[in-house]
């Protein structure tokens, strides 16, 4: 057994839990060890009794009882290979000493779940460029969506980030190909979102399902949620380039809001995007081939200002290969649309 240490919380690892700090520093204890511990008194911040969630700041000392001299070595992380190196740096389209900005491509999930072992966040190894650390993931974007997706290269700028979006101070656009042509030709859905669970095993294929506004505070579970839209272009009736933000960011909102007005977003196999069984308005606008067997909705700007300098960032990713060949068949180009075409509205 080791003997009992002091240890000082070092500069940049302050404002964080006092469980998640020791398991940094001391990779062995389990979070039922470090419980413990605190109930017992063992575990001390500047001299105080302290619990789990107790929060340090640099400076602080903490007390740290004895450690078993046989306690397991770190987990070591899996290497990332040489041509998945390659290709998540050459998804990079911004980086300076604290932010990275990734073109994320279609299909590749944003963290590890059930099945999933190739990820943005275990690939984020290959993204230090010079760091200790790995940069840290701030959001998400679906597995199927393309664009821009930010990573934190320190963990005062992952709180900082964090606190953007959760504070709506960042603008996020996407560009999706949809069945028909919304009508009006710009709005906002309000449709609440309630987890809908799936029928795998292991809850496989779970979706959001829509709730009316007036009944989201009657429903467990439901949550508001808000997505404007507009249309920059349109195939005749039968599909349509559009513009959407989602002013909430809940699970599958634009996929699931998109469906309930009845324009799915082209490729979309779990909203109704992809089939032509359904009748409604702007279902089923089966376009052929490669077009109707992949989810057509991209992560095209965010706008943000930059957590240290202070500057005002707008990042822009360009249209993944699938759905720019769509837009080049459809004579859809970036060329003839505003940047933000809701701009006008505020």
């Amino acid at each position: 057994m080791s003997g009992v240490q002091t240890v000082t919380v070092g500069q940049g690892e302050g404002d964080q839990r006092l469980d998640r700090w020791l398991k940094r520093r001391f990779p062995q204890l389990t979070q039922g060890r470090i419980e413990k511990a605190c109930r017992k008194g063992e575990i001390r911040v500047d001299g105080a009794r302290a619990k789990p969630a107790t929060r340090v700041e640099e400076g602080n000392s903490v007390r740290v009882p004895p450690l078993p001299e046989a306690a397991a070595p770190p987990t070591q992380r899996t290497a990332v290979s040489d041509r998945d190196a390659e290709m998540i740096r050459a998804a990079v389209i911004y980086r300076d000493e604290h932010i990275i900005a990734l073109n994320k491509p279609p299909g590749l999930p944003t963290q590890g779940g059930s099945g999933q072992t190739r990820h943005v966040d275990g690939l984020a190894e290959a993204l230090k460029f010079g760091n200790d650390e790995k940069p840290r993931l701030v959001h998400r974007l679906d597995k199927d969506t393309s664009g821009v997706l930010l990573l934190a290269r320190s963990r005062a700028g992952a709180k900082a980030l964090t606190e953007a979006f959760r504070g709506r101070e960042t603008r996020k656009i996407y560009w999706a190909a949809v069945a028909g042509v919304p009508q009006p030709r710009k709005g906002t859905i309000r449709y609440g979102l309630v987890k809908a669970p799936g029928h795998g095993k292991g809850g496989e294929n779970e979706k959001m399902r829509c709730i009316h506004p007036d009944e989201v505070d009657r429903t467990p579970d439901a949550k508001r949620a808000v997505t404007d839209y507009a249309v920059l272009s349109a195939l005749g009736t039968r599909a349509s380039w559009c513009a959407l933000v989602p002013v909430t960011g809940r699970t599958h909102q634009l996929r699931a809001h998109m469906a309930e007005i009845g324009h799915p977003i082209v490729g979309d196999g779990k909203y109704g995007g992809s089939g032509q069984e359904n009748l409604g308005d702007g279902w089923g606008a089966q376009l052929g081939g490669e077009i109707s067997r992949k989810l057509h909705l991209h992560a095209r700007s965010l706008t943000l200002t930059h957590p240290f300098t202070g500057a005002r960032l707008h990042l822009t990713a360009p249209l993944p290969d699938h759905m720019a060949r769509t837009w080049a068949s459809l004579e859809w180009s970036a060329s003839d649309v505003p940047e933000d075409p809701f701009e006008d509205d505020e």
